[in-house]
């Protein structure tokens, strides 16, 4: 029932309410209070954990009949907001919206995607990284790499962990000294900095990201690498490919590619690849066989705000794009896990530094990067999304393959 107080006396208040309680949460003890605009309080539950505030009208529509991809589009906007942590905050909303069922982008989702992929891969890329170093340097670890971790155990602190991913991508790639090795999609360089300084490569970085450019060719400066590590504002369709590589990683880029440009993405990779040359291929995958999308507006969230033209599918699909193009799959390893504990180290980070964010970036990029990250890490832990890396070959002329017997040379510390 409606509380019989003077803040709820307002008639035009008291019907929105009653659809909110009655209709959507009435007897199912969430634990949370909405505040409403005019300052009144509704408990949903006899011990709330946390209060969600609808700022204006259009927030409290959104509570009215919720979806995650709305409810984050509100707090973006400020039409909502809650008190205490964005961890705590994603399962009250997921209890809100109630099922989540994932499919094939809505109309209007599908027709955002369909814009941004006509734009040049520049513009997408540089929405989402040119940002600003100084914001991800507030919550990335100390090297800036921004892509799942790997945990060897619960002690790993983040930086501990993402140099441990680094050391397993080299292992499995096998990187010896002196051999050619390419990073399709640097990011901020640690990938290329540690294979050239801890296994002998030499070593070459592309990036569409000005901002990634700019500090990595100063890191190369810095380390005195400049004759065994090189980086290139690029995109990978214009690698040359009279210039062939021993070994090859994608990390975290993958999911700029766009399932339609599958075949363009592994024939360049096929191609600039040495035969008897090893890739090591690290993205994000759906969990639903044909879905393309997060459901409750989710992706169209994400597509709008964060990552404009980017597309996921399910790991099968990634395996048969590869197969495609003649790249035989070594090894499959599942990170899912590994990428929940990663962005939840990142949430907190930027929470914990909230005000310099803010400075850095405003308030508006501040709760979409918030909310973005935060989403992302309940995404995983509930297996919506996995991320996954595979270990593919390119085939000598006999067809024979060399890579060791068993999986003991990756995992040797």
């Amino acid at each position: 029932m409606v509380p019989e107080s003077a803040a709820y006396r307002t008639p035009r208040m008291i019907q929105p309410l009653q659809k909110i309680i009655t209709s959507r949460y009435g007897g199912r003890d969430i634990p949370v209070a909405l505040v409403l605009p005019d300052g009144g309080r509704v408990a949903l539950s006899q011990k709330p954990e946390l209060d969600i505030y609808a700022r204006t009208w259009r927030g409290l529509k959104t509570l009215a009949s919720p979806e995650l991809g709305a409810l984050a589009r509100a707090y973006v906007r400020n039409d909502l907001d809650f008190s205490g942590g964005a961890r705590r905050a994603l399962g009250i909303a997921e209890a809100l919206v109630g099922g989540i069922t994932h499919g094939r982008e809505r109309i209007a989702a599908r027709a955002r995607h369909w814009l941004h992929r006509r734009r040049d891969n520049r513009a997408n890329i540089r929405h989402h990284y040119d940002v600003s170093n100084a914001f991800y340097r507030l919550w990335l670890d100390q090297r800036m790499v921004y892509s799942c971790a790997y945990f060897r155990s619960e002690a790993d602190s983040l930086d501990q962990a993402q140099s441990q991913k680094l050391d397993h991508i080299c292992r499995k790639l096998m990187l010896a000294p002196g051999e050619e090795f390419l990073d399709i999609g640097c990011g901020w360089g640690a990938l290329i900095l540690h294979a050239a300084q801890a296994y002998g490569v030499k070593a070459t970085g592309i990036t569409l990201s000005q901002n990634q450019y700019d500090h990595v060719k100063a890191r190369i400066a810095e380390l005195g690498l400049t004759d065994r590590v090189v980086v290139q504002l690029l995109d990978y369709l214009d690698l040359p490919e009279e210039r062939l590589y021993d070994k090859i990683a994608s990390v975290g880029m993958f999911e700029h590619v766009g399932i339609h440009n599958y075949p363009r993405y592994f024939g360049k990779i096929r191609r600039v690849l040495k035969p008897g040359g090893l890739v090591l291929n690290h993205g994000i995958t759906h969990n639903w066989l044909g879905a393309t999308s997060l459901g409750s507006g989710i992706g169209d969230f994400v597509e709008q705000y964060v990552f404009p033209g980017g597309q996921v599918a399910h790991v099968s699909r990634v395996i048969q794009g590869l197969a495609a193009d003649g790249l035989e799959l070594i090894d499959a390893e599942a990170l899912r896990e590994h990428y929940a504990r990663t962005l939840w180290h990142w949430v907190d980070r930027l929470e914990a530094n909230a005000e310099a964010a803010r400075r850095e970036v405003g308030e508006e990029r501040f709760r979409v990067w918030r909310i973005y990250l935060a989403g992302s890490a309940h995404a995983f832990e509930r297996g919506w999304l996995s991320i996954f890396q595979l270990l593919v070959g390119k085939p000598l002329a006999d067809g024979r393959l060399p890579h060791p017997a068993t999986r003991e040379y990756m995992y040797r510390l």
